[in-house]
């Protein structure tokens, strides 16, 4: 009987956030910034209840699946605990590693912009590094680096040097001959039309690097953290906390590494709308 009015509680939650957002969808404000950001708000909410309907109605144990209210009652009780992971993993790993990683791409795109020989000798290798896979990489750099942050930050900046080189490499050829050959009659040289021509050209390319390794990042640095670290960082916290059984710690820092991510990419984005104005892609 549990299962019928589990499924039919559902059902009617489902129903009711779909007819909602058709009818903003369908309304006279359906562009507005309020309306755009009140659907995705409803479909969220919407999936909530339904998880916490699921796991009430079914009792489902709280080690196979805990209720959103239990997870926000730990998160509450856990901030001093969390925000110490967060420091670890995020600022001090994910951050640290994200900003070497993308200059190191950003160097070695200008390196081999100035060598035909190293752009057909470096994408190769790039290629060669991005395919690593992460299980292998990590304990690697733990034993070189020793198990704090600067080895999760190493993982993160090999994990993201690929994916931005590529895009600032193709950003880089995204001018045509008339624009270069325009440059040449004005007199420019090749640092003149890097910088005035090239380079913001290339933006576009560029910010879908640093979006792309904004999540690439957070997933590494957490990884990293399952084959050494000390006794703080959401990777340790998670692969401890799964051992106890304490399922509501894990989807805390499930929530908090979602949170984290969301904001990661939404300064990227903030980011590229404020140089990239100008592209048509940032018109709305």
């Amino acid at each position: 009987m549990s299962g019928s009015v589990a499924f039919i509680s559902v059902i009617a939650v489902w129903a009711a956030g779909w007819l909602i957002n058709i009818r903003l969808a369908r309304s006279a404000a359906a562009n507005t910034r309020f309306v755009r950001f009140l659907v995705p708000l409803i479909f969220g909410l919407s999936l909530l209840i339904m998880w916490e309907l699921l796991v009430r109605l079914l009792e489902i144990s709280p080690v196979i699946l805990p209720a959103p209210t239990a997870i926000a009652e730990r998160f509450s009780q856990s901030i001093p605990l969390l925000w110490a992971d967060f420091v670890q993993t995020v600022i001090k790993g994910a951050m640290t590693g994200y900003v070497i990683g993308a200059l190191a791409a950003l160097i070695v795109a200008l390196l081999a912009d100035r060598s035909a020989f190293l752009t057909r000798g470096i994408l190769p290798v790039g290629g060669f590094m991005a395919a690593l896979p992460i299980v292998g990489t990590a304990p690697i750099f733990v034993k070189w680096l020793g198990s704090d942050w600067e080895s999760k930050a190493a993982v993160v900046g090999v994990m993201v040097f690929f994916p931005i080189l590529v895009n600032i490499v193709a950003g880089l050829r995204d001018t045509t001959a008339m624009q270069r050959d325009l440059m040449r009659t004005y007199g420019a040289g090749y640092w003149a039309t890097l910088f005035k021509l090239r380079l913001p050209a290339a933006m576009p390319f560029i910010f879908n690097g640093l979006k792309i390794a904004t999540t690439l990042a957070l997933i590494g640095a957490i990884v990293a953290e399952f084959f050494g670290s000390p006794t703080v960082g959401m990777g340790f916290r998670i692969s401890t906390s799964v051992g106890q059984l304490a399922l509501d710690v894990v989807w805390a820092e499930i929530v908090v590494a979602a949170i984290a991510g969301s904001a990661f990419y939404g300064l990227a984005a903030w980011a590229e709308g404020r140089v990239t104005f100008w592209h048509p892609s940032q018109r709305t």
